[in-house]
């Protein structure tokens, strides 16, 4: 979907769950690709979305913008948002911000499903 050769993301949906699977890095460059995409599928009225950032090896201050617009979004219409991360930095990085009392953070995909 990107045209950047470092960031690609991917969705796929099963009944009121959309999950967006993001590889690469998430900066200046990449954020307004990812607020669009996220924007479609936040439309769409998931109950559940899950942001995949396992693959995702750098993120910055606008990036965590978008996803913070995201969980806003999608709270509003009713919904959850969770993120999955493995990447310590980019734990220690929601940590650091505080954002990890905003999201749900999960370490993989399966737990971002359960209740």
């Amino acid at each position: 979907m990107a045209n950047d050769a470092s960031f690609e993301v991917t969705d796929s949906e099963q009944p009121g769950v959309s999950v967006l699977d993001v590889r690469g890095e998430i900066d200046v460059a990449t954020s307004p690709e990812l607020q669009e995409i996220l924007v479609e599928l936040i439309g769409r009225g998931p109950e559940l979305l899950i942001v995949n950032l396992s693959d995702v090896s750098f993120i910055d201050s606008t990036g965590l913008g978008v996803l913070v617009g995201a969980v806003r979004d999608v709270r509003a219409g009713g919904g959850e948002l969770h993120l999955v991360v493995t990447e310590p930095h980019i734990m220690k990085l929601l940590e650091l911000t505080g954002l990890d009392e905003v999201f749900s953070v999960v370490s993989n995909t399966s737990d971002a499903v359960r209740p």
